[in-house]
């Protein structure tokens, strides 16, 4: 049942699991598992995002992104510094939270806050975020991948999760109060901003 949450959610809490395991990751880990790099070589930046774009247009579940290459490396940069973030989804009149914990060297893993605050070794990403820079310094763009692979969550939310989660690290503000000053990050204040935008 989908209830309205009115905990705390503090990065301390969730680091604890942090040291005992981290939960598997399920996508691509590479670019060239997703595309051949070497053909990519001698075309416009332009062109590397249209490919993107369309290789993962109608695709069920998976969506690419694009980025350019600092706004790229800066999200991977910050993401280093502070791995650990959440994220509501709303659904009727409640929500339930998803934690996203950042990977070195290029990987989002998201999970139900839940799941994982009862047995990080134990909880199974429902999507995951691959950031490729690859290409950010001879061509200037960034290509990201989300791979929704959990029935439990809708396309149009994992991509809203996904989208909400590259706007958090690159705002930077809140992801950094929650990792460095959790004591100072308002949880209810949060939703419910998230909240007002969610359908928009």
């Amino acid at each position: 049942m989908i209830k309205h949450e009115h905990k705390r959610y503090n990065s301390p809490d969730i680091q604890l699991g942090q040291k005992r395991s981290n939960f598997s990751f399920a996508g691509p880990r590479k670019l060239s598992d997703v595309m051949k790099v070497d053909l990519l070589q001698d075309k416009s930046n332009t062109e590397i995002s249209d490919v993107w774009m369309t290789y993962h247009e109608g695709k069920e579940k998976v969506h690419g992104i694009v980025m350019n290459g600092k706004k790229g490396r800066n999200l991977l940069s910050k993401a280093a510094q502070c791995p650990f973030f959440i994220q509501p989804v709303f659904r009727g009149e409640g929500h339930f939270m998803i934690v996203s914990q950042f990977q070195t060297p290029n990987y989002f893993l998201l999970a139900l806050l839940e799941d994982y605050k009862m047995d990080p070794a134990a909880a199974q990403p429902i999507l995951t975020v691959s950031v490729f820079d690859d290409l950010a310094e001879t061509k200037d763009v960034v290509l990201l991948r989300c791979d929704i692979i959990n029935r439990g969550i809708e396309d149009d939310e994992g991509y809203k999760l996904c989208q909400n989660l590259i706007k958090d690290y690159l705002e930077f503000e809140g992801v950094h109060m929650f990792n460095k000053k959790p004591d100072a990050f308002d949880v209810d204040e949060f939703v419910k901003e998230k909240e007002q935008k969610w359908n928009e």
